[in-house]
């Protein structure tokens, strides 16, 4: 392992140096370059170009290493942004190359730090980024303590600078300031239970369970007594209607039974009304229980 480690430093630090040695471009090469890559698909320009602007990528991920994340893979985000930037990047502009970029690479980097800084999602909206990214910062100019609740002159002052809801500055400020915690860390000073155990279960107690399944089995059961004393055709006519997710129309089932749909309507009718006729001889209330609907 401390091999494996040690080849990925070294592979990190050869990187570097080639992006931080990579000759810069002139305006108008530049341009070229991406001319050639547009208009030509020419790798060659594509290869000078991107390598030229490598150090941008180390650059901007470097400013998101407080987040906890490796480095290397704020680069590789970097790097998808700056690919992103060199297909969609319009020569004709008079724009330069680096200017564009550096929109795409901060981006990805954002959203990769957004996906992975936390098991629970952090939200990918704008307002979502902006309280991320620029939340400690404010804080710090207002001189508010991060260990601590905001107070509610800062909450109003810092949702009118990212033009945001209070109530999201302050989600958010919890989030910033709460870690991550595994559901099996040991609880108390013993360590005999774990986080887990302490979780409310929200499922329905052994024996409501118990009782649902019975109900459950003993209406299936009725309905399956009720509808043997349907027609062959009345049987496919309810499980057709009424016992599939989404039901046919009457036209449909009068041009498979080469029937009018008025005659569909009729007969569904009817084996409804003797549905319900077997059903309260059986249960009494057949819409109390739930196994028919009203006709």
């Amino acid at each position: 392992m401390a091999r494996a480690d040690t080849g990925q430093n070294t592979a990190d630090k050869r990187f570097l140096s080639r992006a931080m040695t990579a000759p810069l471009l002139e305006r108008d090469h530049e341009l070229d370059l991406a001319r050639r890559w547009r208009d030509n698909g020419d790798q060659r320009a594509l290869h000078e170009l991107t390598t030229a602007y490598m150090r941008l990528v180390v650059a901007i991920a470097a400013r998101f290493r407080t987040y906890g994340l490796p480095m290397s893979d704020l680069v590789q985000e970097g790097n998808v942004g700056l690919m992103l930037a060199a297909s969609r990047f319009e020569p004709e502009r008079e724009l330069r190359f680096s200017t564009y970029a550096t929109w795409w690479i901060r981006s990805c980097v954002q959203d990769y730090i957004l996906r992975n800084w936390s098991i629970v999602r952090t939200g990918t909206t704008a307002a979502h980024k902006s309280l991320f990214f620029n939340l400690r910062r404010l804080r710090a100019l207002l001189h508010d303590p991060s260990d601590t609740g905001l107070s509610p002159e800062n909450r109003t002052r810092i949702a009118v600078a990212l033009r945001v809801e209070e109530r999201e500055v302050e989600h958010m400020a919890s989030r910033l300031s709460a870690s991550d915690r595994s559901l099996n860390a040991p609880v108390g000073e013993e360590g005999d239970a774990e986080w887990q155990d302490l979780l409310p279960d929200a499922g329905p107690l052994p024996e409501d369970a118990t009782m649902i399944a019975h109900d459950r089995a003993t209406r299936h059961a009725w309905l399956g007594e009720a509808l043997s004393r349907l027609s062959d055709r009345e049987k496919m006519i309810i499980h057709e209607r009424r016992l599939v997710e989404e039901g046919v129309t009457l036209e449909t089932l009068g041009q498979k039974l080469g029937v009018s749909k008025e005659r569909v309507r009729q007969i569904e009718h009817q084996a409804l009304q003797k549905l319900r006729n077997a059903l309260t001889r059986m249960v009494g209330d057949p819409e109390e229980a739930g196994l028919i609907p009203s006709v």
